[in-house]
């Protein structure tokens, strides 16, 4: 049993393009408490993510705000450092940031985008974690080197308010162990990483924040769920309590494209969810650790 203590989330993915914000505004008088888009910018009938996310956060007053992921080989990572930023300050710190490695690299080499092997790509990864950190971190000019991503003289800030987590978006061993060592959070999608894999893949991240003198329970887990994946919707309380005390899952994203469905993920599941947790973890607070 793996449960990190921390605190339940409940958000969506808004997947289709259209009327965002409104759906947006959907999931916040319903009590979900994340809306995040895909970051897809070789996609034409996607609106680009950041300015979507921008008018979502000022149609909004209580939700935070995320890409789901962003496309780091298509965004300088100086550059989501001061955007995000940026977003905290005009939302009242109600932003995330979630990041991937890349995938379809036909599409982004369209777009003049590198083209990376795998291993080029967690290396790039690592050194745009490293390159947010450092802006968002106050003191002098910040000197970063680096293969992928540097800095050499720029002055950092402005600070986020809100506190935003980074989560990758991670499948692979090397992107495993590098969620455990440097990320906040973890974001695998139940299509690509479905139940039966996330043992597996916990183990690594666990060991990976041991090794960096962490404790697993500073990276939250985070799922973007699969609707077909989940079953009935009369189990899915049972299904997602379960992710929680048995692996670890903490924040559950519902992909969505209509108001229902929101309606019914933070009305009905969302409750049963949480009261069922509670109860374990009150039973048995030692299955918990604490979450830092």
């Amino acid at each position: 049993m793996t449960d990190y203590g921390h605190d339940l989330r409940f958000g969506t993915v808004l997947m289709t393009p259209g009327n965002l914000p409104a759906l947006a505004e959907v999931a916040e008088v319903a009590g979900l408490d994340l809306v995040s888009v895909p970051d897809h910018p070789y996609r034409p009938e996607f609106t680009e993510a950041w300015t979507t996310l921008s008018v979502i956060a000022a149609r909004t007053q209580r939700v935070r705000v995320f890409p789901n992921v962003a496309n780091l080989p298509l965004r300088p990572p100086a550059m989501l450092a001061r955007a995000v930023a940026s977003l905290a300050a005009l939302s009242g710190g109600r932003v995330d940031l979630a990041l991937g490695a890349g995938a379809y690299w036909d599409a982004i080499a369209a777009h003049d985008g590198p083209r990376r092997s795998p291993a080029e790509a967690v290396s790039a990864l690592g050194e745009a974690i490293a390159v947010i950190r450092a802006l968002w971190t106050p003191g002098g000019p910040v000197h970063l080197p680096g293969e992928h991503y540097r800095l050499d003289g720029t002055d950092p800030g402005p600070a986020p308010a809100g506190d935003p987590g980074i989560w990758v978006g991670a499948l692979g061993p090397r992107m495993l162990r590098l969620t455990g060592a440097l990320a906040d959070g973890w974001l695998p999608s139940m299509t690509r990483i479905p139940l039966a894999g996330l043992p597996a893949a916990n183990a690594v991240i666990d060991a990976a924040a041991e090794d960096a003198g962490r404790s697993p329970a500073a990276i939250r887990q985070l799922y973007n769920l699969s609707v077909p994946a989940l079953g009935d919707p009369g189990d899915w309380p049972e299904r997602l309590a379960e992710l929680a005390l048995r692996h670890g899952v903490s924040t559950f994203l519902l992909p969505a494209d209509t108001p229902d469905p929101l309606r019914f993920f933070a009305t009905e599941v969302a409750p049963a969810v949480r009261e069922t947790v509670a109860a374990a973890r009150s039973a048995d607070p030692s299955s918990a650790p604490p979450a830092t």
